[in-house]
C-alpha cells in the first residue's frame, strides 16, 4: 500500500456534500484545468510553497539551505528558489519565523486519518453530514489505500462522499462503490475538443465513467464549473443537459461559478496562473442556467456549493 499525500484537512465544510462536512485534499490529478484553484494538489507529490508576502528578507533560509537553492534579491527584497536544486529537506521552512515558507503534502496512515476525522462525529451525526474525499483526485490515489479509507469510516457509520473528475479507470469506482455514499461528479464539456484544449485531456473516459457508475446504482450529484469564456453559454449547457438527461440518473446539480480565489497559489508554486483571460459569469446567467436545468427535470438545482 503507498500512502497518498494530503495537504489539508479542512473542517466544518458546507460547501462538499450534504450537512457539515470534513473534507480531505489528496494530491495528485492528470487533469490540467486552467482554472484550477487548488494548484498545490495538481503534483503527487510534496511542493514547497513560498508566501512572498510574509517575508520580511532576514535572508535566514538563504543560509540555512544546504543546497544552496536560495538566493536573495536585492531589487525585490525577496528570496529567490531554484526548484531544481532544491530536495524538500524543509531547512528553509524550519528557519523561517514568519510562517512564509511550507511544504505541502503530509502522509497519514488509515488508521491515524480514521482517528482525526472521527472527531468530528458529532457535527456529522447532527446535521446529516460526513466525510468528503476530494483532491487533487481521489480516484487516482492508491486504491488499496483508498479502499481501506472507506471501508474503516463506513463501518463506523461514517457518511463518505467522494469529488471526483472521473478521469480514472473505471475499476477504480467499482472496488470502492459498496462503501461511498455519494459521488460528487464534475462535468466541464460535452465536447471533446474544447475539453482538451481547456482541460488538457479528452473527456471519453469521464463521460464513460459516468454513464457507468449511473448503471452500476451510484447516487450522483453533479457539479458543474461555470466559466467565462469556456462552458458560459447555453450551447454548453444544453449539451451537458441533453447528455445527462440520456445516460444518468442524477440526485442533485449544483452549478459552480468561476472565482479567481485560487490564483495567488501559483506564484507561490513558482508557477504563472494559466487561466487569465477567463471571466466570473454574472448572477443572472448563473440564474438563466439553473433555471434552464429545472426546466428540464432536475431537481434540486443550487448555485455554488
Amino acid at each position: 500500500m503507498r500512502m497518498p499525500y494530503i495537504t489539508n484537512i479542512q473542517k466544518y465544510s458546507i460547501h462538499d456534500g450534504e450537512g457539515i462536512r470534513t473534507t480531505v485534499f489528496f494530491k495528485g490529478c492528470r487533469l490540467a484545468c486552467r482554472w484550477c484553484h487548488n494548484p498545490e494538489n495538481q503534483s503527487f507529490r510534496p511542493e514547497l510553497m513560498y508566501r512572498s508576502e510574509k517575508c520580511v528578507g532576514c535572508r535566514a533560509c538563504e543560509a540555512a539551505c544546504p543546497k544552496k537553492a536560495i538566493r536573495f534579491d536585492p531589487y525585490t527584497h525577496h528570496v529567490l528558489l531554484d526548484r531544481r536544486q532544491c530536495d524538500l529537506c524543509g531547512a528553509c521552512v524550519d528557519s523561517c519565523a514568519f510562517g512564509a515558507r511550507e511544504i505541502t503534502g503530509k502522509q497519514y496512515p488509515v488508521d491515524e486519518l480514521v482517528r482525526e476525522l472521527e472527531k468530528d462525529r458529532m457535527f456529522f451525526e447532527l446535521s446529516g453530514g460526513g466525510v468528503t474525499l476530494s483532491g487533487g483526485e481521489i480516484m487516482e490515489q492508491d486504491m488499496d489505500y483508498v479502499g481501506e479509507l472507506l471501508k474503516k469510516l463506513s463501518e463506523g457509520g461514517c457518511s463518505v462522499a467522494l469529488d471526483t473528475c472521473g478521469y480514472a479507470p473505471y475499476e477504480s469506482f467499482r472496488r470502492i462503490l459498496p462503501y461511498a455514499d455519494t459521488f460528487l461528479y464534475d462535468i466541464k464539456l460535452i465536447d471533446p475538443e474544447k475539453h482538451r484544449k481547456f482541460i488538457g485531456m479528452g473527456n471519453e473516459l469521464i463521460l464513460d465513467n459516468l454513464k457507468r457508475l449511473s448503471a452500476d446504482g451510484a447516487r450522483i450529484h453533479i457539479r458543474i464549473p461555470v466559466i467565462g469564456g469556456v462552458n458560459d453559454d447555453e450551447e454548453s449547457m444544453r449539451a451537458i443537459i441533453d447528455f445527462l438527461k440520456q445516460n444518468v440518473n442524477v440526485q442533485a446539480v449544483s452549478l459552480l461559478p468561476y472565482h479567481t480565489y485560487g490564483s495567488e497559489k501559483y506564484g507561490r508554486l513558482g508557477r504563472t496562473y494559466p487561466g487569465e483571460g477567463l471571466t466570473v459569469p454574472d448572477g443572472q446567467k448563473m440564474e438563466k442556467f439553473a433555471a434552464l436545468f429545472q426546466k428540464n427535470g432536475f431537481s434540486p438545482v443550487k448555485i455554488g456549493g
